[in-house]
């Protein structure tokens, strides 16, 4: 994770409070913590001081009070943070009574947590529908593959629950490239009978890149018959991201472009204007500290009416007929943020477009062209100083990040993370 990698340890201090000051930062404040507490020591040692608590606090400055401290578990704070003397003695019996006491006193750290990244849903079904006999489950696989044209990461999957009565369900669930498995997690969701999804997801984001196909893959345990999709998409953008489908090899339970399983898919990416604006607009509520005392602050449905524009295939699920060729727009971001760090966002994507002709149909042998069939449903630091300090060291006046530090940024609306 870029926080937690060697290389993170090398920015300047401009880049790194450009980064601690960011609104959509998709990572716990004890690891942005932790991140500073290596940036210092490493700062130490180039300057070849003893890295003493009372140094690192000297060399980190200002930038510890874009550390939303406050935010952290009570265990968080007391067992690691208020134990390390980086903090002052008042500081730190100030954010204990914080934590605490019905008279809050006022703090130099800000207190309302980070908005993160908002999560993003891909829909590739128009509508969904259940049969007496569909769709049914006995250990065979779902799965279903995609490309995508800019650099996101998914996160996870939206599945369809029981149409019998509420239910639990075992998954598991996989993402693949080229054979190779890029992550799986084995987990549990409560169906409630109704046709909405439910969101199952991995441990942490996988980074997609643009013009590759993925395989996303599916086996359910729990009751046999649920809800599945139909008039399914071959193209559906999200924002400015462009989805592609295309049948797998892999799903042996029916599950293909125009209809079944995995309804959606998860993910973080680049944005439209009008999400990106409500994610400025709190992230500029908070680029000052804080000192108001404020609290920080089931599924979705695939219906027609989270479509806007192109044509459906009016194909039903597991049908012979041919695939669609469709597009369809959808703007849904969901409004919570995955816990667990993505590294980088909105790179190039020109990185892997020359490998996108080799990589597109390399996962696709024996698939049937109409849909699947089987089972029960059919840099450096620069030299010189001021104030005493190299220019890495500076604080920053205004902004700016060093063009060798860019990479650790988004080029197009992606936030670093963990």
């Amino acid at each position: 994770m870029a926080i937690k990698s060697e290389g993170f340890v090398d920015i300047d201090l401009k880049t790194f409070e450009t980064i601690l000051a960011r609104e959509t930062l998709n990572c716990k404040e004890i690891h942005l913590f932790e991140a500073a507490l290596s940036w210092a020591h490493a700062a130490c040692t180039k300057m070849d001081i003893e890295p003493t608590s009372s140094n690192k606090r000297q060399l980190l400055g200002q930038a510890l009070y874009l550390i939303r401290i406050p935010t952290m578990t009570l265990e968080e704070f007391a067992n690691r943070v208020a134990q390390l003397g980086i903090l002052t003695n008042q500081e730190t019996i100030d954010i204990f009574l914080n934590f605490t006491a019905k008279s809050k006193p006022k703090l130099t750290f800000p207190v309302k947590a980070r908005a993160g990244l908002k999560t993003q849903v891909c829909h590739r079904f128009a509508s969904c529908a259940y049969r007496s006999n569909q769709w049914r489950y006995r250990g065979r696989c779902d799965s279903i593959q995609f490309s995508v044209d800019k650099r996101i990461f998914i996160v996870g999957f939206g599945l369809y629950g029981s149409s019998t009565g509420a239910a639990d369900y075992d998954v598991k669930i996989e993402l693949k490239r080229l054979g190779r498995v890029l992550a799986e997690n084995s987990t549990k969701f409560f169906s409630d009978g109704s046709s909405n999804t439910f969101q199952v997801f991995f441990e942490t984001p996988i980074q997609i890149e643009p013009e590759c196909f993925y395989t996303a893959s599916v086996v359910l345990d729990g009751t046999e018959l649920s809800f599945f999709g139909q008039e399914g998409m071959s193209e559906v953008s999200v924002g400015t991201v462009t989805f592609q489908f295309q049948c797998s090899s892999e799903s042996t339970n029916g599950t293909g472009v125009q209809g079944g399983q995995i309804p959606e898919l998860i993910f973080y990416g680049p944005m439209g204007v009008s999400q990106q604006n409500t994610i400025m607009s709190a992230s500029a509520s908070n680029n000052t500290i804080n000192n108001n005392h404020t609290s920080a602050g089931g599924g979705h449905s695939s219906g027609k009416d989270n479509m806007a524009g192109g044509k459906q295939a009016s194909n039903n699920a597991g049908s012979g007929n041919s695939v669609p060729s469709t597009t369809t727009t959808s703007s849904s971001a969901s409004t919570s943020a995955h816990g667990s760090g993505l590294l980088l966002m909105g790179a190039s994507s020109s990185s892997s477009s020359s490998s996108s002709s080799a990589n597109a149909n390399s996962d696709r042998t024996h698939v049937s062209p109409y849909g699947n069939t089987g089972g029960d449903n059919d840099g450096a630091p620069t030299a010189g100083s001021t104030n005493g300090l190299p220019n890495w060291l500076q604080p920053s006046v205004g902004g700016g990040v060093s063009g060798g530090q860019q990479q650790l940024l988004a080029a197009n609306n992606g936030e670093p993370s963990e």
